[in-house]
């Protein structure tokens, strides 16, 4: 069985630590644990692993973060996997710091890389795992928060974050969102 994992981001040095970038930031710890390297490709810098007998296409689109949709529509197409085995990785002001959930289906909540993947896709019909990067902005500043980089306390527990979001993203290969949602959403 195949899945396609897709971490939103934007590419670019300037915003490889930023709180928007937290899906490609997961991405890279899996590939770094698993020993594998994300090559360049179509739409996307794509790496593929093994995990209990499953496939694992990982892909952090290279669209930049407002065209998301384009890249996880042609890696679906392509590798001919269902969008019930997608799951998209991203950041959410709307979660404290640090919160995990997962959800099968649901808005963009003002996401533009959502709301592009539900235009490209057409609909809400699919997995997301949210990271919460909390909302410790003034109101007209959310664009300069998502876009800054992650506060020192923060940096130093994005390991853990980061190796519990990879459990969850197994969880999902391998015993399905719903389980994965008991278990771990809470």
């Amino acid at each position: 069985m195949k899945y396609l994992i897709a971490g939103l981001g934007n590419i670019g040095p300037e915003y490889e630590l930023t709180r928007h970038n937290i899906g490609f930031l997961i991405l890279d710890r899996i590939a770094d644990l698993q020993k594998v390297d994300f090559t360049t490709t179509r739409l996307a810098d794509k790496a593929e692993l093994k995990h209990k007998g499953k496939q694992l296409h990982l892909i952090k689109p290279n669209t930049y973060m407002n065209l998301s949709g384009k890249a996880i529509a042609y890696w679906l197409q392509e590798l001919k996997i269902p969008k019930e085995h997608l799951l998209v990785v991203l950041d959410d002001i709307a979660l404290p710091f640090g919160t995990l959930r997962m959800r099968t289906k649901g808005g963009s909540a003002g996401h533009n890389g959502l709301k592009n993947i539900e235009e490209l896709l057409g609909g809400q019909d699919y997995s997301r795992l949210r990271f919460g990067i909390g909302s410790e902005f003034n109101r007209g500043q959310q664009v300069d928060y998502v876009l800054s980089n992650f506060a020192k306390q923060e940096l130093d527990a994005l390991p853990g974050l980061m190796d519990k979001a990879a459990e969850m993203i197994y969880s999902f290969c391998t015993i399905g969102p719903e389980r994965t949602m008991s278990l771990y959403n809470g």
